[in-house]
Parts: structure tokens; C-alpha cells; sequence
């Protein structure tokens, strides 16, 4: 009977996940967990012990020998997609104290004391890489905290289950990230004032205090804000109240025509090179869940700075080309345009980024930095090195992992390419990473330039404002008249040939803004020029770029 490759290369993948792989020894630390034949469930954690083989670089762990260390913990699933459609489980787990009731901290695998660790399965990810990387260049290219981590081979109840990265779990540690313990008692003065750790994201998983934004995103959908610490047991209101209010002034300094000014605009609320660190990452990776899943932000007391921080970064397995939905998989285009090019997706992009780039010296800022980063940590040798190093690492436990799970050659949703060795997918991500980095030097270059009249308005009061610039699937026009007028919006090539022209009568004076989708914005890629003219011959002029 003949059977087809892809039922073949299915039933090798079933009969990997029935038999696994033995594992004896390995030149990665080996973590050995015992529920007793209990199953993890999603929560709450259940009881299980805790063992660690890891004898140092260049030494073997035997996954009978001697531990390096031993614990009680409570372990639960984790994940809000992965865990329920992968076999192979990521996981969350705590460090206990003998009875297993209470927390405890300790040093695992070489990183700093705490008692939370997450095991990330990294099982669509076929170089098993992409999170790793994104973690190193942000370390490399950052003053702000990045989880550390650690390659593994996981044992669980006896049947081995391949390669995990244990990482640390985004908590408020001094180790972590560094701002005050803001305690139940805290609810006023200085103390009321941080420190706070904020996520846009799922709404799966642990409970939290949460708000609806008072802006929707430019796809009109809602975005929700939550708490992820303080926990929702522990908040109390005065502290839920003070942080939404804070956010919110944020979001409305934004919002306001004076968002650039440098006291009383968006400044004044938020450490902006943590913003501009956060873009460059989340471009130069094009993560398909940027900006609106996984991302979280913070606040400290204001007696320690007190601004609205980004991070810390999470969840980078939808990256360097690894998603097949919403052009994650392209080189080409700006993962800040989600909103754009994905409109039915129910997870939206806050304004916030849009309007950010709006602003000169912040687009600026992040082009001049991009740039300096290109010599040194964002060089296509320097990361190819990196992913070269770490394959060559792996070498011996991949190939474990990949008779406990056969998936390369396979669909593993959601991924952009499908290699048919490890060889083929680590060629793919490195391919990817200098294709986005030739892009981005091209694409960035406006970032910043000075896109204001290159024709002079004869009425100086005369407004007009344009983004994101440069624009793909659609621009937002706002301009301020004075008085009641003609106006006419139109757009000319180079040479100075009209290519769409839009005129709205007897408009009253105040602000407007008007939406240009793709099919009314000039067709190819290219400068073009943005120019409002009234009915009075006052006219003002933007340089538009298209890609």
C-alpha cells in the first residue's frame, strides 16, 4: 500500500511522542522532574520535586548522577496557545520549601536567587534559537533588563522530553526587574507611586486588575490594560486608581497637539529610550505579536525616576520570519503597521507607537540608533556568528529532541518556512536576518528627516501633520485651519505630477483628520509630496515616503 509522505512524516511524529528518547548523559544540563504520575495540569501548580544535574562547561551530566541541586516545587502549564496546541508542554514552575507550601528563592543553573523559573518548549521554533537571539542582541544593544536563560534537557516522570530554556519570569526583583515592592499599605505619598509592572496582552491566564484604554487603535479596537503586579489579590484601589490614572495622562499627552512638547507632552510620562529600545527590537526581529501581545511596561516611585519604562521584553517565537499569517513571514514592511495589514485580528496595537513616530526627535532617535547598533551587535556577521555558536552547541542534544519530536520537515503552526533538515532552517533565520537588515537600512532613512515645508506656508498658523511616515497600507492626515475654507489634500510624484487629489468645501475652522486607505494613496513605492492648499492660496507641503 503506498503512503504518502506527509502521513509518513505524521506517524514518525506520533510514534516519537509514544516512545520518546532515552537520555543517559548529556553535554547540557539535565533537569529531572517527578510528579508521582500526577499530570501538570494549566493550574493550579501541583506538588513535584525539583532535580538539577549541571557539572559545568565542558563537563557531562549524567542523568543518574550526583544533583547539583534538589527542591520542592509546585509546577502548572503555561502558555496561552502553546500548551494547547503542541504536545510538547511548556511550563512554570516555583520553588518550594519541604512541606511545599511556601516559596523559597534559589540560584538555579548559575542565574540570581528567585523562587519563579518558566520552561519554554520552544517547539515551533525549529532552530530553537529565535528567543535566545532576540534576548542576546537586546542585552548586547541595552541598559535595560533582559530574563536570563539556560538551554536544558528535561526529564518528566522518567520519559525524556527534550530541550527546554529555562528562563527567569518576569517579576519585580532586584536582580529583575529593579523597582520598589509597592505593599498593601502603600496607598499614598511617594510610596503609592511605584512600583508597578503593566502588560498589554491575552487576557488568558492568571487573573488581573485591568481597564479598557480610552483609545482605541486606529483598527477600532479595544485595548486593555493590565496589572500583571500587583497581583489581584494584593492591589488595593488607591493603587488601581493612581496607576490608570497615570497611564491615562500618558495616553492623553500623546494625544493632545502638544504631544512633542518637552515638559507637558509625552515626555514628561515615560523613559523614552526604553521606547525607542523596544521599536528598534521589535523591528529588527519583525515580531508578529509586537507591541501588542507579551508587552509589558513599568513604573517606579517617582522619588526613583518614577517614568513609564518598556519592558521587559517576552516571547520571541514568532520571529525572523517564523509566522505565516499577517506578512510575518516577509523581510519587507514595518511591524508597527500590524494594525494595518491585519485589521481583523482581535489583538490590536495601542496608537501609542504611530503617534511616537509622529514625533521628530523621537523617529529621529531611533534611526541614530539603529545606525550606531549596525556597526557593532546588529552586524550580519556578529549575529550570524551568535547563531552559529549556539547551533554548534546543541549539536549533540538536538538531536534527542528531534527523535522525541520530529517536526522538522513538518508544519508546525504557524511557521513561514518549512526546512527539511536543521541545517535548512538555521540557513533560513541567518538568510532572513541580512535580507530585514539590507531592508531596514533603506527603510530607515527618513526616520527623523525634517519633513516640514518644503514650500513655504503664506498663513505660518497653517497645520498639517502626517503618519506613519514612511506609510504602507494607509496614512492619517491632520491639519488645523483658523477659518472657514476650501480645502484641497493632494498628492504629487517628483516631477510634480498629481497623482490623487481630494478637495472638501466650506470646511469650518478647527483640527480634522483624514484617513487615506491604500487604494487612495499613489500606487507604487517612492517620495511623494503631501500638499494642503485653501481656498485663500495658503498652502503648506509634507514629503510623504512609500514603500
Amino acid at each position: 500500500m503506498c503512503v504518502s509522505i506527509h502521513k509518513l512524516l505524521f506517524l514518525l511524529l506520533l510514534a516519537g511522542q509514544a516512545y520518546g528518547q532515552i537520555l543517559s548523559s548529556s553535554d547540557l544540563p539535565v533537569l529531572l522532574i517527578n510528579t508521582k504520575g500526577v499530570a501538570i495540569p494549566d493550574e493550579p501548580k501541583i506538588i513535584a520535586s525539583l532535580t538539577i544535574v549541571d557539572n559545568g562547561p565542558g563537563k557531562r551530566n549524567e542523568a543518574t548522577g550526583p544533583a547539583t541541586f534538589t527542591s520542592v516545587i509546585g509546577i502548572e502549564q503555561r502558555g496561552a496557545t502553546s500548551r494547547t496546541l503542541f504536545p510538547k508542554k511548556p511550563y512554570g514552575f516555583e520553588l518550594r520549601d519541604p512541606t511545599g507550601v511556601n516559596s523559597v528563592n534559589a540560584s538555579i543553573l548559575g542565574m540570581p536567587a528567585e523562587s519563579d523559573w518558566v520552561m519554554n518548549a520552544v517547539y515551533n521554533d525549529k532552530t530553537l534559537l529565535r528567543d535566545v537571539l532576540t534576548y542576546q542582541i537586546f542585552r548586547e544593544s541595552s541598559r535595560y533588563y533582559a530574563s536570563r536563560y539556560r538551554f536544558c534537557e528535561v526529564i518528566l516522570n522518567d520519559q525524556y522530553q527534550g530541550i527546554y530554556v529555562i528562563m527567569e519570569k518576569v517579576k519585580r526583583d532586584k536582580n529583575r526587574v529593579d523597582i520598589a515592592n509597592l505593599k498593601p499599605e502603600d496607598v499614598s505619598g511617594d510610596q503609592l507611586t511605584g512600583g508597578y509592572i503593566l502588560k498589554i496582552d491575552k487576557t488568558e491566564g492568571s487573573a488581573s486588575k485591568s481597564w479598557l484604554s480610552s483609545y482605541r487603535s486606529s483598527s477600532n479596537k479595544a485595548i486593555t490594560v493590565q496589572i500583571d503586579r500587583p497581583k489581584l489579590e494584593d492591589i488595593q484601589e488607591a493603587q488601581f486608581q493612581y496607576i490608570r490614572k497615570y497611564v491615562t495622562a500618558f495616553e492623553d499627552a500623546l494625544k493632545d497637539a502638544s504631544f512633542s512638547d518637552s515638559l507637558n507632552g509625552f515626555r514628561k510620562y515615560v523613559d523614552e529610550q526604553s521606547f525607542v529600545d523596544y521599536l528598534l527590537l521589535t523591528e529588527v526581529c519583525k515580531n508578529v505579536d509586537g507591541y501588542r501581545l507579551s508587552t509589558f511596561f513599568y513604573k517606579d516611585r517617582d522619588s526613583k525616576g518614577g517614568k513609564l519604562t518598556m519592558g521587559p521584553i517576552w516571547d520571541y517565537n514568532l520571529t525572523y520570519g517564523n509566522a505565516d499569517y499577517c506578512d510575518g513571514n516577509s523581510y519587507i514592511g514595518w511591524a508597527f503597521n500590524f494594525n494595518r495589514t491585519c485589521q481583523t485580528d482581535t489583538y490590536s496595537i495601542p496608537f501609542w507607537w504611530d503617534r511616537l513616530l509622529q514625533d521628530r526627535k523621537f523617529a529621529l532617535k531611533v534611526r541614530t540608533r539603529y545606525q550606531e547598533l549596525r556597526k557593532t551587535v546588529l552586524t550580519v556577521n556578529h549575529l550570524h556568528a551568535y547563531v552559529d555558536s549556539m547551533a554548534t552547541m546543541l549539536t549533540e542534544a538536538r538531536a534527542r529532541n528531534f527523535q522525541k519530536w520530529p517536526v522538522l520537515g513538518v508544519y508546525v503552526w504557524p511557521n513561514g518556512y518549512v526546512g527539511r533538515t536543521y541545517a535548512d532552517e538555521i540557513t533560513y533565520l541567518k538568510d532572513w536576518i541580512r535580507w530585514r537588515l539590507d531592508w531596514l537600512d533603506s527603510a530607515i532613512k527618513p526616520f527623523g528627516e525634517d519633513i516640514l515645508a518644503v514650500e513655504p506656508a503664506t498663513d505660518e498658523s497653517l497645520e498639517l501633520v502626517a503618519g506613519p511616515n514612511p506609510m504602507a497600507e494607509s496614512l492619517l492626515v491632520r491639519y488645523k485651519l483658523t477659518q472657514r475654507t476650501d480645502v484641497q489634500l493632494r498628492f504629487t510624484n517628483a516631477e510634480g505630477r498629481i497623482i490623487q487629489a481630494f478637495t472638501w468645501p466650506a470646511q469650518a475652522a478647527g483640527t480634522y483628520e483624514q484617513r487615506f486607505e491604500k487604494d487612495q494613496l499613489p500606487p507604487q513605492s517612492g517620495i511623494y509630496f503631501l500638499t494642503l492648499t485653501t481656498g485663500q492660496g495658503w498652502q503648506t507641503t509634507r514629503k510623504i515616503i512609500r514603500y
